[in-house]
Protein backbone atom coordinates (compact mmCIF):
# COMPACT_ATOMS: atom_id res chain seq x y z
CA UNK A 1 0.00 0.00 0.00
CA UNK A 2 1.57 3.32 -0.81
CA UNK A 3 2.09 6.33 1.26
CA UNK A 4 -1.01 8.57 0.58
CA UNK A 5 1.00 12.22 0.54
CA UNK A 6 -0.58 15.48 0.80
CA UNK A 7 0.12 18.93 1.24
CA UNK A 8 1.63 20.35 4.84
CA UNK A 9 -1.21 22.15 6.11
CA UNK A 10 -1.79 24.28 9.02
CA UNK A 11 -4.68 22.24 10.60
CA UNK A 12 -2.57 19.40 11.82
CA UNK A 13 0.30 21.40 13.19
CA UNK A 14 -0.78 20.53 16.77
CA UNK A 15 -0.77 16.70 15.82
CA UNK A 16 2.56 17.13 14.04
CA UNK A 17 3.90 18.67 16.68
CA UNK A 18 2.63 15.42 19.33
CA UNK A 19 5.00 13.22 16.72
CA UNK A 20 7.88 15.74 16.50
CA UNK A 21 8.18 15.50 20.27
CA UNK A 22 8.50 11.59 20.00
CA UNK A 23 12.40 12.14 17.77
CA UNK A 24 14.98 11.39 20.38
CA UNK A 25 17.19 14.01 18.65
CA UNK A 26 15.56 17.33 16.92
CA UNK A 27 17.38 18.87 13.86
CA UNK A 28 15.85 22.20 12.92
CA UNK A 29 14.90 20.93 9.52
CA UNK A 30 11.98 19.00 11.35
CA UNK A 31 10.16 22.15 13.11
CA UNK A 32 6.73 22.61 12.05
CA UNK A 33 7.92 26.56 11.06
CA UNK A 34 10.71 25.57 8.98
CA UNK A 35 8.37 22.71 7.27
CA UNK A 36 5.59 25.48 7.23
CA UNK A 37 7.64 28.10 5.27
CA UNK A 38 9.59 26.21 3.02
CA UNK A 39 7.20 23.87 1.53
CA UNK A 40 6.62 25.87 -1.30
CA UNK A 41 9.97 26.15 -2.42
CA UNK A 42 11.01 22.60 -1.76
CA UNK A 43 7.93 21.11 -2.46
CA UNK A 44 7.19 19.26 0.58
CA UNK A 45 4.21 16.83 1.46
CA UNK A 46 3.20 14.78 4.17
CA UNK A 47 1.88 11.71 4.66
CA UNK A 48 0.44 10.18 7.78
CA UNK A 49 0.81 6.33 8.26
CA UNK A 50 2.14 3.40 10.45
CA UNK A 51 2.36 5.89 13.79
CA UNK A 52 4.93 8.08 11.58
CA UNK A 53 4.70 11.24 9.65
CA UNK A 54 6.75 10.31 6.49
CA UNK A 55 7.73 13.75 4.39
CA UNK A 56 8.57 13.65 0.66
CA UNK A 57 10.20 16.60 -1.02
CA UNK A 58 9.74 16.86 -4.98
CA UNK A 59 11.12 20.21 -5.65
CA UNK A 60 14.37 19.91 -7.20
CA UNK A 61 14.03 16.14 -7.08
CA UNK A 62 12.37 13.77 -5.35
CA UNK A 63 14.26 12.87 -2.14
CA UNK A 64 12.53 11.58 1.51
CA UNK A 65 13.10 13.17 4.52
CA UNK A 66 13.55 11.45 7.97
CA UNK A 67 10.36 9.97 8.99
CA UNK A 68 8.73 11.88 12.24
CA UNK A 69 7.45 10.01 15.02
CA UNK A 70 9.01 7.32 17.64
CA UNK A 71 12.23 5.50 15.94
CA UNK A 72 13.01 3.18 18.92
CA UNK A 73 10.48 1.29 18.40
CA UNK A 74 9.32 0.88 14.76
CA UNK A 75 10.19 -1.86 12.42
CA UNK A 76 11.63 -0.34 9.65
CA UNK A 77 12.91 -2.99 7.46
CA UNK A 78 8.97 -3.83 6.74
CA UNK A 79 7.73 0.02 6.57
CA UNK A 80 11.04 0.70 4.51
CA UNK A 81 10.29 -2.04 2.41
CA UNK A 82 6.41 -1.81 1.72
CA UNK A 83 6.85 2.02 0.85
CA UNK A 84 9.83 2.58 -1.25
CA UNK A 85 11.07 0.74 -4.29
CA UNK A 86 15.10 1.04 -4.48
CA UNK A 87 17.02 3.13 -4.96
CA UNK A 88 14.77 5.41 -2.37
CA UNK A 89 17.04 8.44 -1.21
CA UNK A 90 16.49 9.82 2.19
CA UNK A 91 18.32 13.36 2.95
CA UNK A 92 18.60 15.71 6.48
CA UNK A 93 18.98 12.12 8.29
CA UNK A 94 19.67 13.38 11.86
CA UNK A 95 22.30 10.55 13.42
CA UNK A 96 20.37 9.24 16.13
CA UNK A 97 18.21 7.85 13.53
CA UNK A 98 21.10 7.19 11.01
CA UNK A 99 22.59 5.00 13.41
CA UNK A 100 19.32 2.95 14.06
CA UNK A 101 18.97 2.30 10.43
CA UNK A 102 22.83 0.80 10.16
CA UNK A 103 22.04 -1.18 12.90
CA UNK A 104 18.44 -2.76 11.96
CA UNK A 105 19.45 -2.34 8.06
CA UNK A 106 22.66 -2.84 7.60
CA UNK A 107 24.80 -3.43 4.01
CA UNK A 108 20.77 -2.68 2.20
CA UNK A 109 21.50 0.93 2.72
CA UNK A 110 24.63 3.17 1.74
CA UNK A 111 25.10 6.11 4.14
CA UNK A 112 27.16 9.00 3.81
CA UNK A 113 27.35 12.08 6.23
CA UNK A 114 26.91 15.97 4.53
CA UNK A 115 28.70 18.77 6.59
CA UNK A 116 26.55 20.99 4.98
CA UNK A 117 23.16 19.70 6.40
CA UNK A 118 24.37 20.02 10.15
CA UNK A 119 23.16 21.91 12.61
CA UNK A 120 25.17 24.41 14.85
CA UNK A 121 24.54 23.99 18.27
CA UNK A 122 25.53 27.30 21.03
CA UNK A 123 24.86 27.41 24.98
CA UNK A 124 22.53 30.34 25.23
CA UNK A 125 24.63 31.66 28.47
CA UNK A 126 27.81 31.66 26.29
CA UNK A 127 26.07 33.90 23.28
CA UNK A 128 24.38 36.48 26.06
CA UNK A 129 27.54 36.72 28.17
CA UNK A 130 30.08 36.78 25.03
CA UNK A 131 33.18 36.62 27.77
CA UNK A 132 36.40 35.97 27.09
CA UNK A 133 39.05 36.03 23.77
CA UNK A 134 36.64 33.90 21.95
CA UNK A 135 33.56 36.54 21.97
CA UNK A 136 36.26 39.82 22.42
CA UNK A 137 35.23 40.83 18.45
CA UNK A 138 31.42 40.10 19.18
CA UNK A 139 31.49 42.05 22.05
CA UNK A 140 33.52 45.01 20.79
CA UNK A 141 30.57 45.08 17.87
CA UNK A 142 27.98 44.74 20.61
CA UNK A 143 29.12 47.58 22.79
CA UNK A 144 29.80 49.94 19.97
CA UNK A 145 26.12 49.56 19.22
CA UNK A 146 24.48 49.55 22.79
CA UNK A 147 26.60 52.94 23.28
CA UNK A 148 26.29 54.70 19.91
CA UNK A 149 21.89 54.22 19.60
CA UNK A 150 19.21 54.91 21.54
CA UNK A 151 17.25 51.76 20.75
CA UNK A 152 13.82 49.73 22.14
CA UNK A 153 13.88 45.47 22.12
CA UNK A 154 10.66 44.34 21.33
CA UNK A 155 8.63 40.66 20.85
CA UNK A 156 7.74 40.18 17.33
CA UNK A 157 4.19 39.82 17.48
CA UNK A 158 1.63 40.67 15.03
CA UNK A 159 1.30 43.86 15.70
CA UNK A 160 4.74 44.50 14.20
CA UNK A 161 4.20 41.92 11.68
CA UNK A 162 4.12 44.80 9.08
CA UNK A 163 7.02 46.43 9.93
CA UNK A 164 9.10 43.58 9.40
CA UNK A 165 7.69 42.75 6.28
CA UNK A 166 8.38 46.07 5.20
CA UNK A 167 12.13 45.64 6.80
CA UNK A 168 12.67 42.65 4.77
CA UNK A 169 11.66 44.13 1.58
CA UNK A 170 13.65 46.98 2.17
CA UNK A 171 16.31 44.27 3.11
CA UNK A 172 15.98 42.26 -0.05
CA UNK A 173 16.61 45.62 -1.91
CA UNK A 174 19.91 46.20 -0.17
CA UNK A 175 20.91 42.43 -0.62
CA UNK A 176 19.65 42.31 -4.77
CA UNK A 177 17.35 38.99 -3.90
CA UNK A 178 16.36 38.99 -7.51
CA UNK A 179 19.49 38.30 -8.31
CA UNK A 180 20.06 35.15 -5.87
CA UNK A 181 17.48 32.02 -6.61
CA UNK A 182 18.81 31.07 -2.71
CA UNK A 183 17.94 34.68 -1.28
CA UNK A 184 14.76 35.01 -3.20
CA UNK A 185 13.68 31.41 -2.02
CA UNK A 186 14.08 33.15 1.38
CA UNK A 187 12.65 35.91 1.07
CA UNK A 188 9.48 34.20 0.21
CA UNK A 189 9.78 31.21 2.97
CA UNK A 190 9.83 34.63 5.26
CA UNK A 191 6.48 35.84 3.81
CA UNK A 192 4.89 32.74 4.40
CA UNK A 193 5.73 32.69 8.06
CA UNK A 194 5.28 35.93 9.10
CA UNK A 195 1.60 36.10 6.96
CA UNK A 196 0.83 32.87 9.25
CA UNK A 197 1.95 34.08 12.38
CA UNK A 198 -0.80 34.38 14.35
CA UNK A 199 -1.73 30.72 13.42
CA UNK A 200 2.01 29.51 14.02
CA UNK A 201 2.33 27.57 17.49
CA UNK A 202 5.63 28.02 18.19
CA UNK A 203 6.83 30.55 16.84
CA UNK A 204 8.58 33.12 18.57
CA UNK A 205 11.09 36.20 17.50
CA UNK A 206 12.26 39.77 18.82
CA UNK A 207 12.58 42.89 17.26
CA UNK A 208 15.14 46.44 17.55
CA UNK A 209 13.74 49.74 17.18
CA UNK A 210 15.97 52.78 16.70
CA UNK A 211 13.92 56.17 16.85
CA UNK A 212 11.33 55.13 14.87
CA UNK A 213 13.26 52.69 12.61
CA UNK A 214 13.15 48.55 12.57
CA UNK A 215 16.75 47.78 12.98
CA UNK A 216 16.43 43.96 12.60
CA UNK A 217 14.35 41.07 13.70
CA UNK A 218 14.62 37.41 14.40
CA UNK A 219 12.48 34.54 13.99
CA UNK A 220 12.82 31.68 16.57
CA UNK A 221 11.07 28.86 17.85
CA UNK A 222 10.75 26.58 20.86
CA UNK A 223 12.14 22.97 19.14
CA UNK A 224 12.07 21.47 22.58
CA UNK A 225 12.15 21.88 26.47
CA UNK A 226 15.86 23.09 26.77
CA UNK A 227 16.34 24.06 22.65
CA UNK A 228 15.24 27.09 21.14
CA UNK A 229 16.19 27.26 17.09
CA UNK A 230 16.74 30.78 15.59
CA UNK A 231 15.55 30.45 11.99
CA UNK A 232 16.35 34.33 10.30
CA UNK A 233 17.94 36.91 11.35
CA UNK A 234 17.97 40.12 9.80
CA UNK A 235 19.61 43.33 10.51
CA UNK A 236 20.07 46.73 8.48
CA UNK A 237 23.72 47.20 8.00
CA UNK A 238 23.48 51.03 8.64
CA UNK A 239 23.44 50.40 12.27
CA UNK A 240 27.39 48.68 13.26
CA UNK A 241 26.78 45.79 15.68
CA UNK A 242 23.07 45.41 14.38
CA UNK A 243 23.40 41.51 14.18
CA UNK A 244 25.35 40.88 17.25
CA UNK A 245 22.71 43.22 19.07
CA UNK A 246 19.70 41.27 17.80
CA UNK A 247 21.24 38.37 18.37
CA UNK A 248 22.43 38.72 22.34
CA UNK A 249 19.21 40.85 23.16
CA UNK A 250 16.62 38.21 21.37
CA UNK A 251 18.60 35.49 23.70
CA UNK A 252 18.99 37.46 27.01
CA UNK A 253 15.34 38.62 26.87
CA UNK A 254 13.88 35.72 25.20
CA UNK A 255 15.77 32.43 25.89
CA UNK A 256 15.11 32.26 29.53
CA UNK A 257 13.89 28.67 29.14
CA UNK A 258 16.68 27.03 26.93
CA UNK A 259 19.65 25.96 27.59
CA UNK A 260 20.91 25.76 24.04
CA UNK A 261 20.36 27.79 21.06
CA UNK A 262 20.13 25.94 17.09
CA UNK A 263 20.90 28.23 14.62
CA UNK A 264 20.79 25.41 11.84
CA UNK A 265 22.97 24.88 9.35
CA UNK A 266 25.16 26.37 6.47
CA UNK A 267 24.57 24.50 3.53
CA UNK A 268 27.67 25.08 2.13
CA UNK A 269 28.41 28.50 2.11
CA UNK A 270 31.64 29.19 3.06
CA UNK A 271 30.87 32.27 4.28
CA UNK A 272 28.01 31.23 6.60
CA UNK A 273 30.09 28.51 7.31
CA UNK A 274 32.50 31.44 8.78
CA UNK A 275 30.09 33.44 10.57
CA UNK A 276 28.74 30.55 12.35
CA UNK A 277 32.13 28.75 13.61
CA UNK A 278 32.83 32.67 15.03
CA UNK A 279 30.22 31.98 17.39
CA UNK A 280 32.04 29.47 18.71
CA UNK A 281 29.54 25.99 18.87
CA UNK A 282 29.87 23.47 20.86
CA UNK A 283 28.29 20.94 19.37
CA UNK A 284 26.24 20.02 16.55
CA UNK A 285 23.07 17.85 15.18
CA UNK A 286 25.07 15.63 12.34
CA UNK A 287 23.11 14.70 9.73
CA UNK A 288 23.24 12.09 6.27
CA UNK A 289 22.11 11.17 3.33
CA UNK A 290 20.93 7.59 2.85
CA UNK A 291 20.04 4.86 -0.01
CA UNK A 292 18.03 1.88 0.28
CA UNK A 293 19.49 -0.33 -2.14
Amino acid sequence: MPLNFEPIRLNKQIEYLKYFAQCSQKASDYSFVNLWGWAEEYGLYWAWQDGLVWIKQTIPETVYWAPVGQWQETFWDRWLHDYFTSPAVFTRIPEDLALIWKEQLGKRIIIEEVRDHWDYLYHVYELVSLRGNRFHKKKNLLNQFLKKYRFEFIPLRIDMINKAMAMQADWCTWRDCESSESLSAENRAIARILNSWENLQTVSGGAIMVEQDLAAYTIAESLSEDTIVIHFEKGNQQYKGVYQAINQIFLEQSAHQHRIVNREQDLGNEGLRNAKISYNPFDFVKKYQIVMK
